[in-house]
């Protein structure tokens, strides 16, 4: 019995990493189809752009992957952690952007703090974007409001908040457009990572971004909270007979996946010379950009590791397409396919479960 769950186990594995494989070229033979209809001469080179482009600059183009796949690794983290519960977190741009806000205020106005000042940013930044997941879960669990629904409300009080809380607070930059920039003491530190890879904006954000996905493994393979999870996500009525409490495994879901979408903007805007958060944009892009994260992972807190750092491959080889005569947004039009295909990875993984259940089944028997 022990060895046939074990083969099962094998052939699902199996069967994600191909769905995930053939989703990766999928969406890169469509925009290479795409770079062969702008430009058929051209199209071979702009191909060769994405595939290397993200190690044409040498170990500063590296510390930019990981720059960008530490936030998109959380995000996905968010997304996927909430999928887990059978929900579907699209707020992961408003729980940064309330994440932003705790962090940049902490980052800015506690400097009595000293040197600790950066971990009482995070965790400001994890708790602001708890709050902000708490609400949609309090919603869904006890109002039954769509997760979807509530979490996009969400997404634009915090943009149209931001005006106000940042005005309030005293933390406008130079113009109307920036935040101001956090202390020296408020950016997280390098530990030498921007010396290794030359990139003075590189920071320990891809490491507690690998930290974070680790600690979600554990908890949802190796504990009884993290079984409550997934039971309430994969059947909610039969959860709550087998006596598990599912409005409050909701709520947690979403908090949770809240708190990793505020890590992500501490992550992000705790710097002194990397991004700085826009008061007066629409939506932080990163925070979408999780979902495509956590669809190509299959919502495996590992596995958002892998797909984060392909994505942020992908968009900083993306930047060497210009010299190739196109615009570097193609690499959206990949992402997006990559997306569509992920998405009917996941059918195409649940009917062959199925299948190899049956022959393992049918083998078993005879």
């Amino acid at each position: 019995m022990e060895n046939f769950k074990k083969q099962i186990k094998e052939a699902v594995t199996n069967i994600s990493l191909l769905s995930a494989m053939l989703a990766i070229m999928s969406g890169i033979f469509v925009g290479f189809i795409v770079m062969l209809l702008v430009s058929p001469g051209e199209a071979f080179g702009g191909l060769t752009a994405i595939l290397f482009g993200g190690f044409a600059n040498g170990l500063p183009g590296i510390g930019n992957v990981l720059i960008y796949a530490a936030t998109i690794i959380l995000t996905g983290l968010s997304v996927g952690f909430a999928f887990k519960t059978g929900l579907f977190n699209i707020g992961a741009a408003g729980q940064m952007a309330a994440g932003a806000f705790f962090a940049i205020y902490v980052g800015v106005k506690w400097t009595s703090l000293g040197e600790f000042q950066w971990v009482f940013a995070v965790i400001a930044a994890i708790i602001g974007g708890a709050l902000w997941g708490l609400i949609p879960g309090l919603l869904k669990a006890f109002f039954n409001v769509h997760e979807v629904v509530a979490t996009i409300m969400m997404n634009w009080i915090a943009v149209f908040g931001a005006f106000i809380a940042y005005d309030k607070a005293d933390l406008m930059g130079g113009t109307t457009q920036n935040a101001q920039k956090v202390t020296t003491n408020g950016a997280l530190p390098s530990l030498y990572l921007d010396k290794i890879f030359d990139n003075s904006a590189l920071n320990i954000g891809i490491i507690l971004a690998i930290v974070a996905a680790i600690i979600i493994h554990i908890v949802l393979n190796k504990t009884t909270f993290g079984y409550e999870l997934k039971a309430v996500g994969l059947n909610k009525d039969a959860a709550k007979y087998a006596g598990i409490n599912s409005k409050r495994n909701i709520v947690l879901s979403m908090t949770i996946a809240g708190a990793l979408a505020g890590l992500a903007a501490a992550v992000l805007y705790l710097n002194t010379n990397g991004a700085t958060y826009r008061i007066e944009q629409n939506l932080i892009a990163e925070g979408f950009d999780g979902i495509a994260v956590a669809l190509l992972a299959l919502s495996s807190p590992l596995g958002a590791i892998a797909s984060g750092l392909f994505f942020a491959y992908i968009k900083i080889g993306g930047e060497e397409l210009q010299s190739w005569g196109f615009d570097a947004n193609l690499t959206g039009v990949i992402t997006a396919a990559i997306v569509y295909f992920s998405a009917l990875s996941l059918i195409f993984r649940k009917v062959a479960k199925s299948f190899v259940k049956k022959v393992f089944g049918s083998a078993k028997d005879e």
